[in-house]
């Protein structure tokens, strides 16, 4: 029987440093539980641009759509900023999630206990949360046409165009529902229908998906006073499903109701390939922090935390996901802290290798 195969992509800045720390977890993994990968690497963004001249390179594009799931560490950083458009770094992450068709981004925002005095928010609005956002990836405002900067009589005007099918809500809607019933049976799906018809079009479809659904209690709201209330009390919700634009606002601000963006994973899933799999693109919330890069500072929890999750959807290993994240509380329980996460007085950071070999250490003890 074949391993199943992951290509990694550790990207630029912090990217091949967090990612160095995954490869440990993934040596033990072959090692202790006999979890083994074909294990390929490659080049996105920056470093692809610095080598062929193109952000994602044609063979690396082939080579992610014949893998069971693609690992990415982060791209971008100043060297690239005055790029063309179409050569910066993050259009190879963008070329990734478009040509896979990865349409449905999830985005869990999970407080550990160890970490609940880090949110900006009082400790018991956010102590035990865990909800997961789903944000359709491949299509709306980032994607719809026309769009442009075009010259109007003495001015110019920048448009984007907010674009959606009935079939591009339906197949991330059924994402969220299927996700809500493998959890607590709870959707919440947030647009602006007060306001835009695209939003209108997003309820109505939603709505008759759910009707597949009678065990998922689906509620509506509008997402401007959803980012309200996940401020104000965020565990009312479960599983939010939203579009593009928005997706990405709301997954931000909750990503920083935990405490700090670099605890962070994210899955962007596709359709089914023929192994039953679906297309999958695993990768940190947090960018590529060009500033502390090669320090030795960098959180590698959130790139393993996403490896977490190709355990538990690509690779149908729910068990040993759930060893992964126990890992990782663990070692934050036992106060262990990267730059990123110091607040108590006294404690001194620890290096991106140090976490990374703490984890391991975790690891072996659950065994």
């Amino acid at each position: 029987m074949s391993k199943p195969s992951l290509l990694i992509l550790p990207g630029d800045g912090i990217g091949p440093e967090v990612m160095a720390e995954v490869r440990k977890i993934i040596n033990w993994y072959g090692a202790k539980r006999g979890l083994k990968f074909d294990v390929s690497e490659d080049l996105v963004g920056g470093c692809a641009y610095d080598k062929h001249g193109t952000p994602l390179h044609d063979d690396t594009m082939a080579k992610a759509q014949e893998v069971d799931a693609v690992l990415l560490g982060a791209v971008g950083g100043p060297k690239y900023d005055n790029l063309d458009f179409s050569l910066k770094p993050e259009r190879g992450l963008l070329r990734l999630r478009k040509e896979m068709d990865l349409y449905a981004n999830l985005r869990p925002a999970q407080c550990f206990d160890a970490l609940a005095d880090f949110s900006s928010l009082k400790k018991d609005v956010v102590a035990g949360l865990d909800i997961m956002i789903v944000r359709e990836l491949t299509s709306g405002v980032y994607f719809g046409e026309p769009r442009g900067i075009f010259k109007e009589g003495n001015e110019r005007v920048g448009i984007n165009t907010q674009r959606y099918t009935e079939s591009e809500i339906a197949r991330v809607a059924r994402s969220a529902f299927e996700l809500a019933m493998r959890r607590n049976r709870k959707l919440c799906s947030m647009e602006k229908a007060n306001v835009m018809e695209s939003g209108v079009l997003w309820r109505e479809v939603v709505t008759e998906v759910g009707k597949e659904y009678p065990d998922v209690a689906l509620s509506h709201m509008y997402a401007d006073a959803g980012a309200m209330q996940l401020t104000r009390w965020p565990k009312q919700f479960d599983v939010i499903v939203t579009d593009n634009l928005f997706g990405d606002l709301l997954s931000d601000l909750a990503a920083m109701l935990t405490g700090s963006l670099g605890m962070l994973p994210s899955a962007s899933l596709g359709a089914p390939m023929a192994n039953g799999r679906p297309k999958a693109l695993y990768e940190p919330v947090h960018g590529s922090a060009p500033d502390i890069a090669g320090q030795g500072k960098a959180n590698p929890i959130a790139c393993i935390l996403s490896f977490a999750m190709a355990l538990r959807y690509s690779f149908d290993n729910g068990s040993e996901a759930d060893r992964l994240e126990t890992a990782v509380n663990t070692v934050l329980a036992k106060g262990l802290r990267t730059a990123d996460l110091l607040g108590e007085a006294g404690v001194a950071p620890v290096s991106t290798a140090q976490m990374g070999d703490a984890v391991v250490e975790a690891l072996n003890e659950s065994l």
